[in-house]
């Protein structure tokens, strides 16, 4: 997310335990190696870390390499969406995220005490995961850094190693490194730049970062609670504009894993940050948001926010992914979402190059890809803060008619904004060129709906998406196909022709019979066919 932070009280949660992850001395150092890597990853945050793990389990070697030897100081990214947890899933370790999250789909939104109106924000049943989970990022990159060290064979995690330099020819990337050994140079094909929101790779090569940065300042603090302060029997995400708590402002409040709370509070533009952040100060603050004084405070920081984007992320052999390459404000949990979605798009075709598969052109449908989904992000959470915190009276005014007729109004709740919560980008069907181009299913990705295997065993369409091509299909067809697609073959009951049941007919309510859809590897629905050959599918694989 594109958090500027001014002031921490505490740089550390108080409620999670810190391991810190031991040096090893580099093999640069220690036997004088000059290997060449296939890709050097910077940062490990959860956006590097789920990288270096889609490579590994796609059979490409990485180093990894982070400043720090800890996970996260704060919760920070809390809210992850659905897709990615679909994503979190093949990368195996979304079972520990579903154990240890809270999951949630309602939505609560207020004006002052009134209730306004509340959403759903999973209608449609019959997927394997929900809407949403909240686990603080320590947890996330926890499970993914115990997940690398399962791939150890295929991932190098490297921390207390800071790249301090770098430079690119026609071959490969040299990098400086700075470690508690000294410095040392590595070679790589390619350097992914996942090292944030203030990406000293970024700053190294001078690149324009334009954006907005809100003068709105937001106090973020995460709490211990045992009583939920929620009047909801589950948790949900309560939203409210000038509640009479905190006046004239507006306020968040969701649930984490081990009864903290998190609670972000709209401060004036003009503050005394350390008068803000004084802890007595804060506690009066909060105790007026749950009715409670019975609480700890565990973690608390001032923050403002940008939303910005690099005009493109692929520079030759380096490559941005996540904040490094566009930040948004955290109203809607676009910044790790977002981040991780450029994963599940890059991991896949950097695999196919590093294969000799695809050449190097497929990196222009990464850029051109993640650079119109940023750009989609950053209008979402721009027109969300523009309506919380307007700009001039005029929009002031207009923000609080909609609020006041909405209680009533059905049709004025579309025009309230407090953060378009995270969906995947959607590509532009017409791109695609497919007889089926209106379609809504072209162009997104896949929906999910339980299916029975051959043996009776409930799975989700979900669980059957290879790391490759995959052809869903409605239809009876007996062809060959390239060994590199996977064929999911789905009817109403089982028989010979197909491998799984759509029991409960949530498929063909959400696809259509005598159709076959191609799903590239990040989930993407790229061609809808009603009739299929080696030809047709070869030109949508890129």
């Amino acid at each position: 997310m594109g958090f500027i932070t001014l002031s921490r009280a505490a740089n550390f949660s108080k409620n999670y335990n810190y391991k810190e992850f031991p040096f090893k001395i580099p093999p640069e150092i220690a036997e004088g190696s000059q290997e060449i890597y296939p890709v050097v990853i910077v940062g490990a945050g959860p956006i590097g870390l789920s990288l270096a793990i889609d490579l590994a389990q796609r059979g490409v070697k990485s180093v990894l390499l982070d400043d720090n030897n800890i996970v996260s100081t704060g919760s920070r990214a809390i809210c992850w969406a659905k897709r990615t947890l679909e994503i979190f899933d093949r990368l195996g370790v979304a079972t520990k995220m579903m154990a240890k999250g809270i999951t949630w789909e309602t939505g609560r939104l207020f004006n002052g005490d009134e209730e306004v109106f509340s959403f759903n924000l999973l209608p449609d049943k019959g997927q394997k995961f929900p809407a949403f989970i909240n686990l603080q990022q320590y947890y996330v990159e926890e499970y993914l850094i115990e997940r690398c060290f399962e791939l150890k064979d295929y991932i190098d995690l490297r921390f207390s190693s800071e790249v301090i330099d770098h430079e690119q020819n026609k071959e490969t990337v040299n990098i400086t490194v700075r470690c508690p050994k000294g410095d040392y140079g590595l070679k790589s094909r390619y350097m992914v730049a996942c090292d944030g929101a203030e990406s000293p790779t970024r700053k190294r090569m001078n690149l324009s970062f334009d954006g907005e940065v809100f003068d709105e300042h937001f106090l973020i603090v995460d709490i211990v609670m045992e009583t939920q302060p929620f009047e909801s029997d589950r948790p949900e995400r309560w939203f409210w504009f000038a509640p009479t708590f905190h006046k004239g402002q507006s306020a968040l409040l969701h649930k984490q894993a081990e009864n903290i709370y998190r609670i972000d509070l709209q401060l004036e533009e003009n503050i005394d940050k350390k008068k803000e952040l004084d802890p007595e100060r804060v506690r009066k603050r909060i105790k007026k948001v749950v009715k409670s004084d019975n609480f700890e405070i565990d973690w608390m920081s001032i923050y403002k926010f940008k939303c910005a984007s690099l005009d493109k992320m692929v520079f030759d052999r380096i490559i941005f992914v996540g904040d490094s390459a566009h930040v948004v404000s955290p109203f809607g949990a676009r910044g790790g979402n977002g981040g991780m979605h450029d994963v599940d798009n890059l991991g896949w075709k950097l695999a196919s190059i590093l294969k000799g598969d695809s050449s190097c052109e497929i990196l222009n449908s990464y850029n051109d890809e993640r650079i119109e989904a940023a750009k989609e992000n950053i209008l979402n959470s721009s027109r969300a803060t523009n309506f919380m915190t307007p700009k001039n009276k005029m929009a002031k005014v207009f923000r609080d008619q909609v609020l006041k007729i909405a209680t009533s109004n059905k049709f004025t709740r579309n025009l309230i904004n407090s953060g378009r919560l995270s969906v995947p980008f959607k590509i532009n069907s017409f791109k695609l060129d497919n007889e089926y181009k209106n379609d809504p299913l072209l162009g997104s990705i896949y929906i999910d709906f339980p299916i029975l295997d051959r043996k009776g065993n409930r799975l989700f369409l979900t669980d059957l998406i290879a790391n490759s091509y995959n052809l869903l299909l409605f239809s009876k067809i007996k062809m060959e196909f390239p060994n590199n697609l996977n064929i999911i073959s789905v009817g109403k009951k089982t028989n010979q022709d197909v491998d799984f049941v759509d029991f409960e007919g949530k498929g063909l309510e959400r696809y259509t019979l005598g159709l076959n859809y191609l799903i590239r590897p990040d989930g993407y629905i790229v061609g809808i066919f009603k009739e299929v050959n080696i030809e047709t599918l070869e030109k949508y694989m890129l």
